[in-house]
């Protein structure tokens, strides 16, 4: 460069430093000049013009060396570093719009596609600038690609941490497709065009494209079933003219999912404020709300805070230590204890209980002394270590105690909880490496496991998935446990999940192709798992399925219970439990040819009758008598009035001989204005057979009390409606 193109801005705008101490050192801006074109001769400029043009935004910076030679102190003093360096920063985006001669950083080939698409789908072209809607085409093209990186990097919706900037990112892209008039997902397809243009140098979005616009579409959906009404209630508080309280606009974010930032986003455009210190006391309220429901909800010994400074007794004094990894039982002593009525707890020297810890839930068992025992139903972390609680039998005397773990249950709990180190791997193997553990429940009984996938598993993947779990349980592969550094656990490949803070040094559990870092107890082989189950899924949040399982005697249990009903059901069937199938097709096959008969006759417009009406005159009236299988009160309802739609002083009288047994009447309407109603006609009929019934002038029905004499009510039929008549 020549030195006329060099401008020195002295320190103010030539001097970095991260803050107010630290290091820092001056820095050599590098700047383009947006109106300059290849072929033309080199500019040059005042530095009077210079800082003038650079402040318009002629000219674009695309590079900043930072010279890190200092340490400023507190009081402003700068001391040189030891080893000083240079801190090199380009905007790759920059670079790309001067070396392919745009304006924009959004004016090159990793955007316009995208701003291309997007106009497409919202069926207005991308206005070519900031300028009144082109703000957000950018904000699409520029959220489509942080959201397909943010999924791609494993981060799912949520409202909670990186999660939440994710959920923000996308409703905000959801608000100005919007403001373009689309109303429904428009960053599932961006993404991936995102995919398209970005995959070869991150294959990881390539392997994760389906999934990527799976959530990315579930999420905008989900937004957009309250954006309106959302929209629609921030309109009616700017028509108040005053500031959107604390309560308003925590009511959005919890009724309706505005994030605050776009709350405040678009209460800017219009002017108005927003309560921030409101909101942030409503959200604390409703978090505290929650916290109460579930301290509540889970009772005493639940894990609430306890209390650890008072009402102890000191006996050998020091800190618990947990032996539970080598053993289920220790002889050993007691710490300390307090007791509050016939309840104890105690802090034992040589700890087998494990504590609740990475959803391994605590043991349980007995301490026991000299003439008394406590039955320990809970463990919690204290200060001191492992306290363990539980109610007393005996006279209390502190000594030497038995500390025995229930060791059935705890190998019920390794089971279940080797099972989701072993399902987790099988998962990712499967549905891919997008799957990542989000939650656990170990108990002894199941073992619950949430993990990050945008849909239900399929039951062919099902299928697959259990299999590969047991192939694992039959290979019996030992269990290996070890403590390593933490860089040399991730260079063994060993899963690190959930932003987990971990130490220096981690454990390592290996069993078959799961690695992992765990500080649960697990069992010495994966052929100790005996069997492995699915026993359910579901959907937990946006992008968070949940699995349910069963291991060991928990897997023969459901089996066996399986074995019960499918026997239950061959008994009922007739059948060998081998040729249910059959059984079941056949009796399919029968109610589908029922069903056509029914529909057949209903077409032609009988009644569902056998065939056997009997027509006779009494009195001048047409008398109709029969028997029906209609056992619905409308079908009956249409049966009388077809016949009356036909007949003209006529009366129908069907029995109905199917379960308990009926009697309908129908009476023309000419009957009707005569002033003889189908109820009373139905209630002589009824009557022969014990029963009685009631309904409409020209419709009435009644119930037959002995289903044996509805023969003899039938017979009776014509004397009946001539004594009906003549009343």
């Amino acid at each position: 460069m020549p030195a006329s193109s060099v401008y020195g801005l002295a320190d103010k705008d030539n001097f970095w430093q991260m803050g107010d101490t630290g290091p820092c050192g001056p820095c050599s801006e590098i700047y383009v000049d947006l109106e300059w074109r290849p072929g033309q001769p080199a500019r040059v400029y005042s530095q009077a013009d210079f800082e003038e043009m650079a402040e318009s935004g002629r000219f674009l910076e695309i590079w900043n060396l930072v010279f890190m030679q200092f340490d400023r102190s507190a009081d402003g003093t700068l001391t040189p570093l030891p080893k000083p360096s240079v801190d090199t920063g380009a905007g790759l985006e920059r670079i790309a719009a001067v070396l392919q001669g745009g304006d924009d950083n959004f004016h090159t080939d990793l955007f316009t596609p995208l701003l291309d698409l997007a106009g497409t789908l919202v069926g207005k072209p991308y206005p070519g600038s900031m300028e009144g809607v082109g703000a957000s085409y950018r904000v699409l093209a520029d959220h489509a690609r942080a959201v397909s990186f943010l999924l791609a990097d494993g981060v799912y919706p949520s409202n909670e941490g990186r999660g939440y900037v994710l959920r923000r990112i996308l409703r905000r892209a959801v608000r100005h497709a919007w403001l373009l008039g689309r109303k429904e997902p428009t960053l599932a397809p961006l993404t991936g065009l995102v995919v398209d243009l970005m995959g070869d140098v991150y294959p990881d979005l390539v392997q994760k494209r389906a999934m990527i616009a799976t959530v990315t579409a579930q999420e905008e959906s989900r937004f957009l079933e309250t954006i309106e009404g959302g929209l629609g209630r921030l309109d009616e508080l700017f028509a108040t003219g005053g500031p959107i309280s604390g309560e308003e606009a925590f009511k959005l974010y919890d009724t309706f999912g505005f994030p605050i930032d776009l709350t405040e986003l678009i209460a800017a455009e219009r002017k108005v404020a927003v309560d921030l210190a409101g909101f942030e006391r409503a959200l604390e309220q409703q978090r505290e709300r929650s916290r109460s429901a579930q301290a509540a909800a889970a009772g005493p010994g639940s894990g609430a805070a306890v209390n650890d400074d008072e009402g102890w007794v000191e006996v050998g004094g020091g800190v618990a230590t947990f032996v539970g990894y080598q053993h289920t039982s220790a002889e050993t002593t007691i710490a300390a204890f307090r007791r509050a009525g016939d309840r104890v707890e105690l802090l034992l020297r040589d700890n087998p209980f494990y504590v609740e810890s990475g959803g391994q839930v605590s043991d349980t068992g007995t301490v026991s002394g000299a003439g008394w025992r406590v039955d320990v139903d809970r463990a919690r972390k204290g200060a001191r270590g492992t306290v363990v609680s539980g109610a007393l039998t005996g006279a209390f005397e502190p000594s030497a105690v038995v500390a025995r773990v229930d060791e059935s249950r705890r190998r019920n709990i390794e089971r279940n909880h080797s099972a989701t180190h072993l399902v987790h791997w099988a998962l990712r193997d499967v549905l891919g490496t997008h799957v990542r553990q989000q939650g656990s429940l170990v108990e002894a009984d199941r073992l619950r496991f949430d993990f990050s996938h945008g849909g239900p598993i399929g039951p062919a993947e099902v299928d697959r998935i259990e299999r590969m779990v047991n192939e694992l349980v039959w290979g019996n592969d030992r269990v290996t446990i070890e403590e390593m550094a933490y860089p040399d656990a991730l260079k063994l490949g060993a899963m690190a999940f959930f932003a987990d803070k971990y130490g220096d040094r981690v454990r390592v559990v290996r069993m078959g192709p799961s690695i992992e870092l765990c500080g649960g107890t697990h069992v010495a082989s994966t052929g100790a798992l005996g069997l492995f189950r699915f026993a359910g899924q579901g959907g937990v949040a946006a992008g968070v399925r949940r699995i349910e399982a069963v291991t060991g005697p928990g897997a023969y249990g459901a089996v066996d219970q399986l074995e019960a009903r499918i026997a239950q059901a061959a008994e009922l069937l007739k059948a060998q439990p081998d040729q249910m199938a059959r059984k079941i097709e056949q009796l399919l096959a029968e109610r589908e040819k029922l069903e056509a008969r029914l529909a057949d006759a209903l077409r032609r417009g009988g009644s569902g009758d056998g065939g056997d009406r009997q027509t006779v005159e009494v009195n001048g009236v047409t008398v109709t008598v029969g028997t029906t299988m209609l056992e619905d009160r409308n079908e009956v309802a249409q049966e009388a009035d077809r016949y009356r739609d036909k007949a003209t002083t006529g009366v129908l009288v069907l029995f109905a001989e199917t379960g308990k047994g009926a009697i309908h009447v129908a009476v023309t309407d000419d009957l009707v204005q005569r002033g003889k109603k189908a109820g009373d006609l139905a209630n002589r009929v009824a009557a022969v057979s014990g029963g009685k019934g009631g309904g409409r002038p020209n419709l009435a029905s009644a119930s037959a009390g002995d289903v044996s004499r509805l023969g003899a009510a039938r017979e009776a039929v014509p004397r009946l409606v001539a004594e009906w008549l003549a009343s």
